[in-house]
């Protein structure tokens, strides 16, 4: 039996609360398990060991994230980059989306790969072998001759991703405190997103460059965050999870000591990290067995896969990856013209698109995850539906630029602000510690396959029905997460991980969402 079998439910729901509610507006409340949080971080005196706390944490969570600076830079510049590699290499429509698409396909090697090394060398050294990896396909494709050898760099720096995407927000989430797990482990969506503006303005800076020069800067740039890296590894810990499960309980609880606030907060999550830990730790975390779990799964376990694997494709089947990606495309669509044009309009994305991660990093522990989908599920709809129309209108003109560049960053926007990294926070909470890993890792497949899909097609799908009809075929799915996150997404905001585990025991508790609905009201009034 696993780690939501009764006993350990009962033991868990002992162990008590640990994480704390921030209710939006005077009069909500969120009713979850048996007992109900009401303390505030408004409750906790602000020592300098608190202090000290968070500030070690946070710049943990940043470090760790720097691998999402290498994702995202790699999607933003490749959107500008594949115009020149075009003329320059004189490559296909064909080669054009097997290059953008190949990476995120191939990626899920890397994911399906990732939980398995994480057990074995631990969460640390797998982001310090994510980033090697990806360096390695970043500098082949910066020297790349020809056709095949780009291709044969987008493979390493793919596998690299596919390891940096999944180990990166398991790392986060088993570091931090409950109480700000939700803004922490959203931190790699946004160093995502600021790779992506990085990537747009390299484009726009080395766009005057000649042809056969200007796509090798752009990517070889791309090198220049494993510095940081490099030296990060000297200043993040392990993961006490991890140690735990290494039964190096001493190491365990001296990183505990660094990232929680008081001796008393150390001692009871160790104690919850070792009951959690125990039933792993005594089958020695078989592969077979683990995988067993996953792919035949009792009721609560079936539950969280659904979550966590469902919100990871929906994140991408609305097509994020086909807007940033083929932001130029688009745009040309639209009417406008010349190369350096187009360009300046995606950095206007790319500004959005970090403006807003920004802005959800904020309010993601205040308002909850719940509410932040909602809004963001349907304004991501109501956009993805206006571009559509703004691509259709006939001759184009600048109303229907305006119209476009809009609703694109309208889309990016709302993208940003909930469904972009509440996916990451969502499918490192509610996966059990014994399991945590691995289905972590197929969540992140899920997410890289419905990714590689999306964008190895869109040129033909938008040659078949045009630019507009591919984007109302979005409109219409981001409509149906709406419905997902209603139906299969339980609030998670102020539960450690352990106490997440128990609301998937309970199916009336996994399918709720009326009282967040009414938050995510609330919170367009405010805003």
């Amino acid at each position: 039996m696993g780690l939501v079998g009764g006993e350990e439910n009962k033991n868990a729901t002992e162990n008590g609360v640990s994480g704390s509610e921030f209710p939006l507006g005077s009069k909500t409340k969120y009713k979850r398990m048996e007992s109900e949080v009401v303390d505030t971080e408004e409750d906790i005196p602000l020592t300098k060991e608190n202090r000290n706390a968070r500030k070690y944490v946070f710049a943990c969570a940043i470090f760790a994230s720097l691998n999402s600076v290498l994702l995202g830079y790699d999607v933003g510049v490749m959107s500008g980059a594949i115009l020149f590699i075009q003329e320059d290499l004189k490559i296909t429509d064909v080669q054009q989306e097997l290059l953008v698409g190949i990476l995120s396909i191939i990626s899920l090697l890397g994911s399906l790969a990732g939980g398995k090394t994480s057990d074995a060398i631990g969460r640390k050294w797998t982001i310090a072998f994510a980033s090697f990896v990806f360096q390695t396909g970043a500098l082949i494709m910066a020297l790349a001759p020809s056709f095949e050898v780009l291709m044969i760099g987008r493979l390493f720096a793919g596998v690299g991703i596919g390891f940096g995407v999944m180990i990166a927000p398991v790392y986060i989430a088993e570091i931090s405190p409950a109480i700000a797990r939700g803004s922490l482990t959203s931190f790699p969506e946004i160093f995502v997103n600021l790779g992506i503006l990085l990537g747009y303005i390299s484009n726009y800076a080395f766009s005057g460059l000649p042809v056969h020069i200007s796509w090798r800067v752009m990517l070889g740039v791309g090198i220049i965050p494993s510095v940081f890296l490099a030296f990060a590894l000297f200043v993040i810990p392990e993961s006490p999870r991890w140690l735990v499960m290494q039964n190096r309980i001493e190491e365990a609880k001296i990183v505990l000591t660094k990232t929680n606030e008081s001796e008393s907060d150390v001692e009871e999550r160790l104690a919850e990290i070792q009951l959690a830990a125990g039933m792993a730790n005594a089958e020695k975390y078989e592969a077979k067995t683990i995988w067993s779990e996953i792919l035949n799964p009792n009721p609560a376990v079936r539950r969280m896969l659904i979550t966590g694997c469902g919100i990871q494709c929906f994140q991408q089947i609305t097509g994020i990856d086909a807007t940033v990606y083929y932001s130029p495309t688009i745009f040309k669509n639209a009417g406008i013209k010349g190369n350096t044009q187009l360009l300046a309009a995606t950095v206007v994305v790319g500004f959005t698109k970090t403006v807003f991660i920004l802005v959800a990093i904020f309010l993601i522990d205040r308002v909850g995850r719940k509410p932040l989908l909602y809004v963001s599920t349907i304004g991501m709809t109501t956009c993805l539906f206006g571009l559509s129309l703004a691509l259709a209108l006939p001759g184009n003109g600048k109303l229907g630029i305006g119209l476009a560049i809009l609703t694109v960053c309208g889309n990016v926007a709302f993208f940003s602000v909930g469904i972009g990294p509440i996916c990451w926070v969502l499918s490192s909470e509610v996966f059990p510690l014994k399991l945590r890993a691995q289905a972590s890792a197929l969540g992140a497949v899920g997410s890289r396959v419905s990714s590689g899909v999306i964008t190895m097609s869109f040129l033909s799908v938008s040659r078949a029905i045009t630019v507009a009809g591919t984007f109302f075929i979005f409109s219409v799915i981001s409509a149906l997460s709406v419905a997902f996150v209603h139906t299969c997404v339980p609030e998670t905001k102020g539960k450690s991980l352990e106490e997440i585990e128990m609301l998937f025991q309970d199916e009336g508790e996994w399918q709720s969402g009326e009282v967040e609905m009414g938050d995510a009201e609330r919170l367009v009034q405010k805003a």
